[in-house]
């Protein structure tokens, strides 16, 4: 009886013992990022027969179990590629709709400053001080341009930065966990099946849910323990204890662009959440149509100034030279098909009206246009924006100039059928936009309409008419409507992405607080639990010294 006793006694003093460990294990991880709480899972040791019935012979320790959820972890990934795409969005589309908006370093104020200066020299032509100043307001509207597109790029560096980063850090992700499904699976195998390395699973699911920060992923469970990862749209990322890697690649037209390439193929495309998905949507939605706005409203600044300034003629007599200057845009090339060189040249042409599509005479340049060499002589032009697409045929003497209604390119070389490169050609216009550096003086400022008539205000009046003129957009939008439109588009997109971002933070938090509840660690009970087993091994510690006195009676009465 004393045996039967002791033995379940001791199995007693096992099982609170572990309870204990895994207990001060809970405490000890409280602040451990990724950690969920364990519990001991005990089970009866089997009855054993009598006289009188089965008898109870202690307790087992079946396994020390962790507190999971597939299904909750599910929902913290999913929510968690949700809300970090469109707060990596909101943060950088902020920076924007700051830009464009503050007074100090938006064009509005700067604009109308400029054009105050060319009133003043129309209402009095013959004042050297208010052609001064207009001198002046023109090279500083010429910079302020320059100051956005400057700024633009610093925004556009800290994308593709950002970028670089997270794929870095995707890749260091997906090969840690391919290293931990084949620990995991050899762990799995040496207990053959019986236990799982919990601490092991933890570490995997940590990475998980950084890696579904970065990207979106599926995550599938394998029946030998490890987890099969997919991105996009089922693009293998994790294949048991393989990681394939991603990397960023200049776009085969268009060198400027990073492409997301994993496995040869650009999945760029295919996410739908993540802080890359987020960075790329901002790059093709925001900044790059912000940016060719922002060099068609200074081309076409430029172009309708110098057009009018021409024509005048400045207090020596002399004609009217360009106030502005522009840069020359240049398509970027890159052959997709072959092995043929190409140069292309992009020719300039005013910015409205301009016909990029034979259906549509007034469509603007105010996006980027892919021309695929898709024959002998024959092209396709593609508006980026709305994806429509024009056939153009090559005509007149020159055999390799694809034209169609003011639309021109020069290509010299041999062009493979299939070959393709991006034109974009205000892309660069705020940058390079200046002013004259051959008016060096106030006389020279051309206001007058003939030669001799110092006190002739005619050029000046038409000049200081652009600010309201509807130059732009076939002759429906003034300068500083477009500018208008370009700051209330991208503070629309920015406030929508700041709704957006508040919404998927509630759905985040809710998801993570889920697992909280179900796997953080928590001290009140943990307490309760360090209680619950003391007493329970010191009872079982008591049944074993009952156990000890009850032998010493025994085989004191056999003496």
């Amino acid at each position: 009886m004393s045996i039967g006793i002791i033995n379940s006694a001791i199995s007693g003093l096992a099982a609170f013992q572990r309870s204990l460990d895994v207990t001060s294990n809970n405490i000890a991880n409280v602040n451990t990022e990724g950690y969920s709480r364990q519990r001991v899972e005990l089970q009866t040791r089997p009855e054993q027969y009598s006289g009188n019935g089965y008898m109870g012979s202690g307790v087992n320790v079946a396994t020390i179990k962790r507190s999971y959820d597939e299904f909750i972890n599910n929902q913290v990934r999913a929510s968690s590629t949700a809300f970090h795409d469109v707060d990596n969005f909101y943060r950088l589309s902020s920076r924007i709709d700051n830009l464009l908006a503050d007074q100090s370093t938006g064009l509005s104020s700067a604009m109308k400053t400029f054009f105050n200066s060319v009133n003043d020299v129309a209402n009095d032509p013959t004042s050297l001080p208010a052609r001064q100043v207009m001198l002046s307001e023109g090279d500083a509207i010429a910079k302020h341009f320059n100051s956005l597109s400057a700024r633009f790029e610093e925004i556009r560096q800290q994308v593709n930065n950002n970028l670089e980063t997270s794929v870095q850090e995707v890749n260091a992700f997906a090969k840690s966990i391919a290293n931990l499904n084949q620990q995991i699976t050899d762990a799995i195998g040496k207990s053959q099946g019986l236990q799982l390395p919990n601490a092991l699973m933890d570490q995997r699911d940590l990475l998980l849910a950084k890696m579904a920060e970065k990207m979106d992923i599926a995550v599938v469970p394998q029946p030998n323990g490890s987890f099969s990862v997919f991105a996009g749209q089922g693009q293998p990322l994790i294949l048991g204890n393989h990681a394939s890697s991603l990397s960023l690649q200049a776009a085969l037209d268009d060198p400027s662009r990073r492409m997301l390439m994993m496995n040869g193929e650009d999945i760029s495309h295919t996410l739908t959440g993540g802080q890359i998905y987020g960075s790329i949507r901002f790059r093709d939605g925001m900044l790059d149509p912000a940016q060719q706005q922002m060099g068609l409203m200074a081309s076409g600044l430029a172009e309708e100034f110098n057009a009018v300034y021409r024509n005048g003629y400045d207090m020596q007599g002399q004609n009217g030279q360009n106030f502005f200057e522009l840069g020359t845009p240049t398509a970027q090339v890159r052959v997709t098909a072959g092995d043929t060189a190409l140069k292309v040249t992009a020719v300039y042409l005013p910015p409205d009206p301009l016909d990029l599509s034979i259906t549509n005479p007034t469509q603007n340049w105010g996006a980027s246009y892919r021309v695929t060499v898709t024959g002998i002589d024959t092209y396709q032009l593609t508006n980026l924006s709305t994806n429509q697409a024009v056939d153009l045929s090559s005509f007149g003497e020159l055999t390799d100039t694809a034209a169609a209604n003011g639309f021109s390119i020069n290509i010299d070389g041999t062009q493979t059928q299939g070959d393709t490169f991006i034109i974009s050609p205000h892309f660069n216009m705020a940058g390079s936009i200046k002013l004259n550096q051959n008016i060096a003086s106030p006389k020279q400022i051309a206001a007058a309409a003939a030669p001799g008539l110092a006190g002739d205000n005619s050029i000046a009046l038409q000049l200081a008419g652009l600010e309201s003129k509807n130059l732009m957009m076939g002759g429906k939008s003034s300068l500083s409507q477009i500018y208008g439109q370009i700051v209330a588009t991208v503070g629309s997109q920015t406030r929508t992405a700041m709704v957006g971002r508040s919404a998927q933070e509630v759905l985040f938090n809710q998801a993570t607080a889920a697992r909280e509840d179900l796997a953080g660690v928590n001290l009140d009970e943990e307490a309760a639990n360090l209680i619950k087993f003391q007493n329970a091994y010191q009872a079982a510690a008591r049944a074993v010294s009952v156990a000890s006195n009850l032998f010493d009676t025994l085989i004191g009465i056999v003496r």
